[in-house]
C-alpha cells in the first residue's frame, strides 16, 4: 500500500531521485480514485501539462531542424499512454498503488491506462515538491534513451503508415488488418491481429495489448519483408 509514508518517501528518493518534503503529495500520486480519500486526478491533471511542456522544450532544443509535424510526432511517441505505462512498469509503479478492493481484484495494478496515470500524478507531485528544473531533470532521466532513438523509432512514422505509403507508391491496395483472437481478462487482453498484402501474397501477425499495437506489430513485420535494406553503396 502506498499511504505508508515513510516506504512512500524512500521509494521517491530510490525510483525517482527526490527527497520529498511533502511525502503526502506521492501518497496522493500513487492513490486510485478507487481508494477513496484524496486520490490522484488532480495531480495526474497537472503532470500531464508538466510533461508536456518539457518535452516540447526538449525537443525543440533538440532537434533544430525539426519541422512541426516531425516534433509532434516525436513528442506524441514519447508522451503517450503506451510510452508512459511502459515506464511506470520499468519503475514497478503497480506494486506501490493504493486500490479500492474491485480494482485490485480486476488487477488494477496491471492496467496501463492507470499505470500511465499515475505515472502523470508523481510528476505533478514532483512539479509541486521540488520545482520545474527537479520535475525537468526526472523526465530527461526516464526519456533519455527514448529521446536519443527518436530519429530511428517515429522520424519515417509509425509502421502503418510507412507501409500504406509504400504500397500507394507502387500503385496497389492496402493491406488488410483481421483481429485473430483476444485472449486474457478485460484488464489484460491480449490482441492477435493478421495483415495481409494481397498483392505479395504476403501475411504477417502481431500480437499486443491493444489492437492498435497489434497492428503495428504486424505491419512493421510486413513493411520489412517488402522493403529492400539499402546496401553500404547505396548509403554513400
Amino acid at each position: 500500500m502506498s499511504t505508508d509514508v515513510r516506504a512512500v518517501r524512500s521509494w521517491v528518493a530510490q525510483k525517482l531521485g527526490h527527497q520529498c518534503r511533502q511525502p503526502e503529495l506521492f501518497v496522493a500520486a500513487l492513490t486510485h480514485r478507487s481508494f477513496g480519500g484524496k486520490h490522484n486526478e488532480r495531480l495526474e491533471f497537472l503532470g500531464d501539462a508538466v510533461l508536456s511542456l518539457v518535452v516540447a522544450q526538449w525537443l525543440y532544443e533538440a532537434y533544430p531542424d525539426a519541422d512541426e509535424g516531425l516534433l509532434s510526432r516525436y513528442r506524441s511517441h514519447l508522451v503517450n499512454g503506451e510510452t508512459l505505462a511502459d515506464l511506470a512498469t520499468e519503475l514497478g509503479i503497480g506494486d506501490r498503488l493504493s486500490l479500492g478492493g474491485g480494482e485490485l481484484k480486476s488487477g488494477g495494478f496491471r492496467r496501463r491506462s492507470i499505470l500511465a496515470d499515475a505515472l502523470e500524478a508523481l510528476l505533478g507531485a514532483l512539479y509541486l515538491d521540488g520545482g520545474a528544473e527537479v520535475a525537468r531533470g526526472c523526465i530527461v532521466r526516464l526519456l533519455g534513451t527514448r529521446v536519443a532513438l527518436l530519429s530511428e523509432l517515429v522520424a519515417l512514422k509509425d509502421a502503418k503508415t510507412r507501409l500504406q505509403e509504400w504500397l500507394q507508391g507502387q500503385g496497389l491496395a492496402l493491406p488488410a488488418y483481421t483481429v485473430e483472437a483476444v485472449t486474457g481478462e478485460p484488464h489484460a487482453q491480449l490482441f492477435k491481429v493478421r495483415c495481409e498484402v494481397a498483392a505479395f501474397g504476403l501475411v504477417t501477425h502481431g500480437e499486443g495489448p491493444s489492437r492498435r499495437r497489434a497492428e503495428q506489430l504486424a505491419a512493421e513485420q510486413a513493411y520489412v519483408r517488402l522493403t529492400p535494406t539499402p546496401s553500404p553503396s547505396d548509403q554513400r
